[in-house]
């Protein structure tokens, strides 16, 4: 699934970093904090991932006042993982969904736009 949104975003001309887990996202994202490199624009994750769940990541970032927009991903979209990535701001997404939906949300997140979902 990873890849395959991967190659999607960057056929739109995205900028996409991969990592393989919460772990390595967190260190891409301190590392960009600490070197003044340019910063994400948009994070697209899965909830659940080795080492930090995509639904800790969005509370750690909001609880440092970060408001890159955050995209998940699940396969496991109970009610309560629903409530906890809308309280953070985060747009959920069901697997399996369209990629073309996908699509469509990054770009209006990239454009400043709301998504209701």
């Amino acid at each position: 699934m990873r890849r395959l949104v991967v190659e999607a975003l960057r056929k739109d001309g995205h900028e996409v970093t991969e990592v393989a887990d919460g772990g390595r996202l967190l260190v891409e994202l301190a590392h960009q904090v600490t070197t003044n490199y340019e910063q994400v624009d948009l994070i697209v994750s899965d909830v659940r991932m080795p080492i930090c769940s995509g639904l800790q990541i969005v509370e750690a970032l909001r609880s440092a006042h970060c408001a890159t927009p955050i995209i998940l991903m699940t396969a496991f979209g109970d009610d309560a993982t629903r409530a906890r990535a809308l309280l953070s701001g985060a747009v959920l997404f069901d697997k399996p969904f369209e990629l073309d939906e996908l699509r469509a949300t990054v770009a209006r997140l990239l454009d400043g736009g709301v998504v209701a979902r």
